[in-house]
């Protein structure tokens, strides 16, 4: 089924609903899960709904047509306000909480969640990329959370708890997204014209981790022949460090001069390294491989004929590729994570 565009997340949608028609909606939400599974969708959605001049809230299926609905779509509601950090910036701005200068504690989200409603109704606050809030930002939080305004609502986007400081976990309600099904992953990338027909949906769904974002990525051919590649550097007799760090330098930069691009090109490269480490910590466990791909089971089975350094150095060799995945997040410089991160798959991988 799908809610207002928004699939794969029906039991959220009536857990939201409950809540409305007992009058129990709170204040302050914590929307967490994987990357690309529709959280920022679905809070406009729920704000759209919210906001909605003809329907009552708790039906949770506004008209589409009222004032206050074209607006949450155009992105020009006087009661919805929305702050995401800056694509160039490795934090939130805290300007962009309680504005700055002068203007400080007189403009930015805090101030004027607070202020009275322009059209009646709710004052929403979307707050993207929660995962980036700095101890001073959500310290800037602390007053509106614990004392939220009259017909207030805040609704933060993160992608886990753990990366969510204590000021901020303690004082929302956690509304967990689960990834998307594989299933329902090649139904949308089919129906978007991502991929060129239904096999090649399937096998992108499978290594999407439930994530329409990473699917989309993964849809371009260059993706898969840059992995074949790879894994076949990682599966070969001995790894070797500086070629692997210059061959994913290369695939990266290939993405152009941005920071956007080249962090997703980054998070790729490294997320394939980290399955193909649990497919040989499987392997090396005695558990089937969890995935139904020829190239890479016929990588792993080449690496666990040859492998000497035990399964415990293959979960450690996944492990420090997920750590690479926090370094990019980070903007880390580049060539320092790169080398450092390499530089310890050899070493463990030895």
């Amino acid at each position: 089924m799908s809610w207002q565009g928004i699939a794969g997340h029906d039991e959220i949608v009536e857990q939201f609903r409950r809540a409305l028609a007992r009058g129990r909606l709170a204040s302050t939400f914590l929307f967490v899960g994987p990357e690309g599974v529709g959280k920022r969708g679905f809070a406009l959605r729920l704000a759209q709904c919210l906001l909605c001049q003809e329907r009552p809230a708790e039906q949770l299926e506004p008209c589409g047509q009222c004032a206050s609905c074209t607006q949450v779509l155009a992105g020009t509601h006087p009661d919805l306000l929305q702050v995401a950090k800056p694509r160039e910036r490795s934090e939130m701005p805290v300007a962009l909480l309680i504005g700055s200068g002068e203007r400080r504690m007189h403009e930015g989200l805090c101030h004027d969640i607070s202020l009275k409603p322009f059209m009646g109704g709710r004052r929403i606050a979307i707050i993207g990329d929660a995962d980036f809030l700095n101890e001073e930002g959500a310290n800037c939080l602390l007053k509106t959370l614990e004392e939220p305004p009259p017909q207030s609502v805040l609704i933060l986007i993160g992608t886990s708890i753990d990366r969510q400081l204590p000021t901020i976990r303690s004082r929302a309600q956690i509304i967990r997204f689960q990834p998307l099904a594989p299933e329902l992953l090649a139904q949308l990338l089919a129906e978007q014209g991502l991929v060129g027909d239904a096999s090649e949906a399937e096998r992108v769904a499978a290594f999407s981790e439930g994530s329409l974002a990473r699917a989309g990525e993964l849809s371009e051919p260059a993706m898969w022949s840059f992995r074949g590649k790879l894994l076949e550097r990682l599966a070969g007799p001995t790894l070797d460090g500086v070629q692997l760090a210059k061959f994913v330098s290369a695939f990266v930069d290939e993405a152009g001069k941005e920071a956007p691009p080249r962090r997703a090109r980054a998070r790729l490269a490294v997320g394939f390294v980290v399955e193909f480490y649990r497919q040989i910590w499987r392997a090396l466990s005695g558990v089937p491989l969890s995935v139904d791909d020829a190239e890479l089971r016929a990588c792993v089975r080449q690496t666990v004929g040859r492998w000497t350094a035990g399964q415990e150095a293959a979960g450690a060799c996944a492990d420090r590729s997920l750590e690479a995945l926090v370094h990019i997040d980070r903007n880390a410089n580049q060539a320092t994570w790169i080398e450092a991160w390499v530089d310890d798959l050899t070493r463990l991988a030895s």
